[in-house]
């Protein structure tokens, strides 16, 4: 309405083609079927209305807001927890376009879909919103900050070629390294304060239904207020490295509480002991119930081995391509470690996974693969030829997702062409 006056005057250039899309304004927010605009803006809108429809038993609102976390999750977020398919104007664009080395993938982006997760897991109390706030924070979030936190991406693609990242191109935006400030530098704090806050994502405590939940695999020591009382709580874990984690409650109330433990998604063999005594317990909403009186230990431990991914067909961007996860985290390819020109890998998705044990990045688990790599020197310098070029034998080695660039400059991506005909 503003912009149809006759006197208005447009004082950012950038926003000379301002659509209301732009920022969730076209439609009435319960109308709103697919997510849209700046992508930081969109999820930080969605948090507000997640905490009015719990504030106010809106139904109507959270259905919209089902609506739209389905879009995302669904349609329009990328393998890593990224949303942000555009990096002009850093927003959302249609349903499957996820290109790889020119999205935008925001670090805020994520922490903002992260906290939309959280309320929804909060308000319905189903685990499945948890599974995708654990792949952002593991993946994006994490991959925003350096391993020794005095550099930043603000952008996290999924592909990386140096050279073309240039100045007045469609990747301007992605940088090859991270960097150690910016101009607007919302991801850096915002990053750090989401570490500082992570134990809000943890834990969901709720003293009065004598309900404790947990949601990640932290190491941690807290104390709950729990009814004029105070409950210590411990968790030991090696996780992700370590498919496991011991849990030890002391001061639990004399009638006891009920412990919720979240069942991830990629959870096989899941096991649950309290005190020793193994429990058969099935997993509602995506949690295993337990009732526990007293000090209590209880140890969970479950299987997570590396896979294939593949993408929906309709993201042309990963046709004929596979990617590989191991729990909540992605894996990538780095220059380092399997030499120039990535694109130019083929993975054989039946050979396997291999997991390795290495003191990479302080110590991880990297992954093993068998593939082949086209032989440049079979083929001529020209630019384009009639010649098959030849393939050679080649293991490759994928890294954590959120490693990626602190061994230096380099080649990095995520999904891989598959060698099946």
């Amino acid at each position: 309405k503003e912009m149809s006056r006759p006197d208005y005057k447009m004082i950012f250039p950038e926003f000379a083609d301002y659509t209301p899309e732009y920022s969730q304004s076209h439609e009435p927010v319960r109308d709103q079927k697919t997510a849209e605009g700046h992508a930081v803006r969109a999820v930080y809108l969605y948090c507000a209305m997640a905490d009015l429809a719990e504030k106010y038993k809106d139904e109507g609102l959270l259905h919209a807001c089902e609506t739209l976390w389905n879009n995302i999750v669904q349609k329009r977020m990328y393998l890593t927890g990224g949303i942000g398919s555009s990096g002009y104007l850093e927003r959302f664009t249609v349903d499957y376009d996820l290109p790889n080395e020119y999205n935008y993938c925001e670090s805020c982006a994520s922490i903002g879909l992260a906290l939309f997760g959280l309320r929804m897991n909060q308000i319905t109390g189903e685990s499945k919103y948890m599974d995708v706030v654990e792949r952002a924070l593991y993946n994006t979030v994490l991959a925003g900050i350096a391993l020794d936190g005095k550099s930043f991406f603000y952008v996290n693609p999924l592909e990386v070629w140096p050279p073309a990242c240039m100045d007045g191109t469609t990747k301007k935006h992605v940088k090859p390294i991270r960097q150690k400030w910016f101009g607007v530098a919302c991801c850096p704090p915002n990053i750090a304060r989401t570490l500082a806050s992570l134990g809000q994502y943890v834990y969901a405590a709720y003293p009065e239904k004598n309900q404790l939940y947990v949601n990640l695999f932290v190491s941690n020591e807290t104390t709950l207020d729990w009814n004029k009382n105070e409950i210590s709580v411990k968790l030991e874990t090696k996780f992700p490295w370590e498919n496991s984690y011991q849990m030890g409650l002391k001061n639990v109330p004399a009638d006891g509480m009920d412990i919720f433990l979240r069942v991830p998604d990629y959870a096989e063999d899941y096991e649950i002991k309290v005190n020793g005594q193994k429990l058969d317990v099935s997993p509602e909403n995506g949690y295993c119930k337990v009732h526990v009186t007293g000090d209590t230990e209880i140890q969970v431990t479950f299987q997570a081995p590396p896979k294939f991914v593949y993408a929906n067909p309709q993201v042309r961007a990963d046709s004929g391509k596979v990617a590989i996860v191991r729990g909540p985290l992605v894996y990538c390819l780095e220059e380092i470690d399997n030499g120039q020109n990535l694109p130019a890998i083929f993975i054989d998705t039946e050979a396997g996974l291999k997991e390795e044990t290495s003191k990479l990045f302080g110590g991880c688990v990297v992954i093993k693969a068998k593939g082949k790599k086209i032989d440049e020197s079979s083929v001529s310098e020209e630019l384009y030829g009639c010649v098959k070029p030849d393939l050679q034998d080649t293991e490759l080695t994928a890294v954590p997702y959120p490693y990626w660039n602190n061994r230096g400059e380099g080649e990095m991506l995520v999904w891989i062409k598959d060698i099946r005909p």
